[in-house]
Parts: structure tokens; C-alpha cells; sequence
């Protein structure tokens, strides 16, 4: 599902063209490592053709890879509601049929449908290096304590773009968000929706108020859930993460030693900096050959926090790496980074960074953040450092970014349910404020869930999934700033 040429067998970009339906197929050595089988006999798969570059709407193509459950109640159907996971970078494709479960009573009135975004998985993803590369790229050294660490850091980083450059050229300068958003209108036509019926998640979010942006009459019914903050550039929106993440850290503590973390042995913040210092110097054995390192037990900890479901996990995992079994923790990393068992990666953090770097004008450099690590490390000393440091990714990068933030505001669109989580690690709750305002008065209407975990309507809170179900199923908008605990 690449990019096609022009001329004669050119497939149709139009909003006349028709989605050929047919069984999913599980996925060969070649596509997205996300998923390993087929999804059940529900499912339905096929291809949005669209512009590769939407300036030039008869020039090259690009095939959009979507999927589908149809609606259990036609007689009742309201159209199709569109889902997109996050990421930037995450596989609707292989994510819908995961999560589909949740979704069960949305699905008497939906069609449930999702995709995967332009340079994402199945949709021409992005890919750069090879599996063993992304293995070592992946378990190297990300919070360097010396100017060697640092040049090493930043000439990774470099590798990474120009391999980036030579195997996804083609789609680099065309993966932003705003792109993303087109796909969805035109998606939204040949589904034969008049307005976008949307549920949105952490980046799913920006995506959604972009959208809202350029088409605001085309807004049905969407939800925007674990809220992006469209303010924030991405030095503040690591900050504001940096932060996110030590938050739920301190949740994760309290409940552990409140006997509600998963085991007896709950470890303090001082043992889980102890165990990263040391990983720094000697990385523990880990699985099938791999070792447990500083930059991947750090991820596998950051993983953990996204739900609190995975609290047991960090629990388990921190008193095996401190017996020196590191698996549990390189599992959870392994998780972060897209790496399925079998040694695969999805496209999911090289599309992350090809997104978030066509986005984003700003390339931040080793002076920049040498200047911003100490606000980066007071907010946290566990994720400060490999956070900040992560502000390289676009140096040297091929392509150049779109904005500085993304304009969201959307004057004449219908109501839009915004839901911030208190406690949320990865999208902090300030940012479903910021994202209401900006969206505009009569526009953003804010759902506050006071929990844990990334996002809300997952999480299993009767008020919320009533709330949020009764909006989307109903239309039934909730009063401005309701509170769920």
C-alpha cells in the first residue's frame, strides 16, 4: 500500500472512488510489526487512495490502509466513527481490533473504523533502520554524561535521518498532521459521512483539532480523549511530560506502598535512579541475548505508567533487575519502542519522529538543551535527562516542520467533548484546558476525569463511558467543565 505513480492505471483520489471491502489478512515479514494475525472474521480491510501531496492533486498517490466493523444495529446506524490511536505514529489498523472490545456499545450505532496514518505501518511507513539497527539504536545510551556520550548521541541521531532519508524519501515531506487531516476528509466522504464522526486519543487529539481547524463545518460528534496541549511547543510539551510522568511515578509509589501496586516489595525513587545509574555502567542481562540497559529499562518504566494496569508489572519488574534479571523491564521497553517478541519493529517510532519533525519548525541543538537540563531534572530526576535530550531527534533532520504549534481554533464547529485525566503521565490534564480554549467558545467542552493512566474512556469509569456515550450516541452534550471521579 505505497506510494503509486501517475499515468494511465492511476488509482482514483477522488471523493467518488470505492473502498473494495474484503477479510483482512495477518500481516507478512514485510508490514507492520504491530500485530501478528489477522483479525476476526468481523473485520473488513481496504485502501483510500489519496494525493501524495495534496498541492498536486493528480500527481502521485499514496494508499491509506483502513479497517472496519460494521455497525451491529443498521437500522439505527449513525455513520461511521473514526478512530485514531496516537503517537504520533501508532497503527489504527492494528490497534481498533485490540481495543474493539470497549467499544462494544459504540459499535451498535458506528461503524468502528480506523486507519493508519500516512507514513504509518501499512500506509507507506516510515522505515529507517533495520531490526538489529533499531535494537541497537534503541538500547544506546540516551542521557550521556560527557562530551564523547553527547557526540555519540547527536552523530546516532544523524545515521538515523539520512537512513530515514534513504529508505522513505519519497514520504517524508508529506506525513504532517495537517496531510493526516485531508485523508480524513476524504475519508469521511467515501465512507458517505456529511460530517466526521471522530474519537481521538493523545496525539489523535492534535490530529482531531487540526482537523476541526481546516473543515470546521464537517465536524459531527467527536471526542478528543488524553488531551495534547496545542499551545506548547515541543520543548514544553517534553517539560510538561517530564512532569506527566513523574506525577503518576509519585501515583505508582503511594498506591504501591498502600498496598495496591502489585507486590510487597515497592520501590522508592532513589532505588529506581540507583537501578538506571547502575544499568548506565553494567546493563543486566535481559532476554534471548539482549541486554537490559540504562535507556531501555527507562523506557520499560515510562511504559508501565501509561496504565495503571501495568503498575504490577513495574513493580515485578524493579525487584527482578535488582536480584539482576532484567526482563520484565526490557519487555516493558521493547513495548515503548514497537518491538514485538519476535524481533520486529512496527514503524511505530520512526513514523513518530518523521511526523512530529514535519510538523515542527523547531531543531533544537546540543546548546539548547545543555541549557534546559536543569529544569528538565528538577521537574524529574528519573525522565528529565533522556527527555530532554530526546529534543535532538530533529537536528539534521531531511525535511523541514510546518509550525511552531498547530492552529486548532475552530469557529462554527459543532460542540467537541474534551477529556483531560488528572493523573494522565503522557498528556497532562492542563492540556484538555488549553485544548477547549483554543478550539473556541461554544466549540471545546471539558470532561475532567480524576484517575490514573493515559486517557479516560478506557480506563473502566462508569461516569465517564456514560457521559462520553450518551454525547456520542445521543448527542446529549455535558455541562461545560463536569467532574468525574
Amino acid at each position: 500500500m505505497g506510494c503509486g505513480t501517475g499515468g494511465d492505471e492511476r488509482p482514483d483520489t477522488s471523493a467518488h472512488q470505492k473502498l473494495k471491502w474484503s477479510t483482512c489478512h495477518a500481516p507478512d515479514n514485510s508490514e507492520d510489526g504491530a500485530t501478528t494475525k489477522a483479525p476476526g472474521k468481523q473485520w473488513e480491510c481496504a485502501t483510500l487512495h489519496v494525493p501524495l501531496d495534496y498541492r498536486k492533486p493528480h500527481g502521485e498517490t499514496l494508499g491509506i490502509a483502513m479497517i472496519r466493523a460494521k455497525a451491529t444495529d443498521q437500522r439505527r446506524r449513525i455513520g461511521s466513527l473514526i478512530f485514531n490511536f496516537g503517537g504520533p505514529g501508532g497503527s489504527g489498523v492494528a490497534a481498533l481490533p485490540a481495543f474493539a472490545r470497549g467499544y462494544k456499545e459504540l459499535r451498535t450505532r458506528y461503524d468502528l473504523v480506523s486507519f493508519d496514518p500516512r507514513g504509518v505501518g501499512l500506509s507507506s511507513g516510515v522505515r529507517c533502520l533495520s531490526d538489529k539497527q533499531l535494537d541497537a539504536f534503541f538500547a544506546a545510551d540516551s542521557t550521556p554524561d560527557d562530551k564523547t556520550e553527547v557526540n555519540a548521541l547527536v552523530g546516532r541521531g544523524k545515521k538515523f535521518a539520512a537512513a530515514c532519508e534513504k529508505r522513505s524519501g519519497k514520504v517524508l515531506p508529506y506525513v504532517g498532521t495537517a496531510n493526516a487531516a485531508r485523508d480524513m476528509d476524504l475519508m469521511r466522504s467515501v465512507l458517505g459521512d456529511k460530517k466526521l464522526h471522530y474519537f481521538g486519543v493523545s496525539y489523535g487529539t492534535e490530529l482531531g483539532g487540526v482537523y476541526a481547524h481546516l473543515f470546521p463545518k464537517k465536524v459531527g460528534r467527536a471526542l478528543f480523549d488524553g488531551v495534547v496541549d496545542p499551545t506548547q511547543n515541543p520543548e514544553q510539551g517534553a517539560l510538561g511530560q517530564v512532569k506527566g510522568f513523574q506525577l503518576a511515578l509519585g501515583d505508582y509509589m503511594k498506591a504501591c506502598a498502600g498496598g495496591s501496586g502489585g507486590g510487597s516489595s515497592c520501590p522508592t525513587q532513589a532505588e529506581i535512579r540507583g537501578l538506571l545509574k547502575k544499568l548506565d555502567q553494567r546493563p543486566l542481562p535481559g532476554i534471548g541475548g539482549r541486554k537490559l540497559t540504562e535507556s531501555l529499562a527507562g523506557g520499560g518504566i515510562a511504559q508501565s505508567l501509561y496504565s495503571r494496569d501495568f503498575w504490577p508489572y513495574l513493580t515485578e519488574g524493579m525487584a527482578d533487575a535488582e536480584q539482576g534479571d532484567g526482563k520484565i523491564l526490557l519487555a516493558l521497553g521493547d513495548a515503548m519502542n514497537g518491538r514485538s517478541p519476535d524481533g520486529r519493529y512496527s514503524t511505530l517510532q520512526s513514523s513518530l519522529a518523521a511526523i512530529t519533525c514535519a510538523d515542527f519548525k523547531q531543531r533544537y541543538t546540543v546548546a539548547d538543551v545543555k541549557a534546559r537540563l536543569p529544569e528538565f531534572r528538577k521537574a524529574s530526576p528519573v525522565f528529565g535527562d533522556s527527555l530532554a535530550w530526546g529534543l535532538t531527534q530533529c537536528s539534521g533532520w531531511p525535511v523541514h516542520g510546518a509550525w511552531r504549534t498547530p492552529d486548532v481554533s475552530a469557529p462554527g464547529a459543532a460542540p467537541i467533548l474534551v477529556v483531560g485525566n488528572t493523573g494522565d503521565p503522557a498528556t497532562p490534564y492542563a492540556g484538555a484546558r488549553k485544548m477547549a480554549q483554543e478550539l473556541g467558545p461554544g466549540v471545546g467542552v471539558e470532561l475532567t476525569y480524576r484517575g490514573e493512566g493515559h486517557g479516560a474512556y478506557d480506563s473502566g469509569n462508569a461516569c465517564v463511558r456514560r457521559t462520553v456515550n450518551d454525547y456520542l450516541l445521543r448527542g446529549k452534550v455535558p455541562a461545560n467543565g463536569k467532574v468525574c471521579g
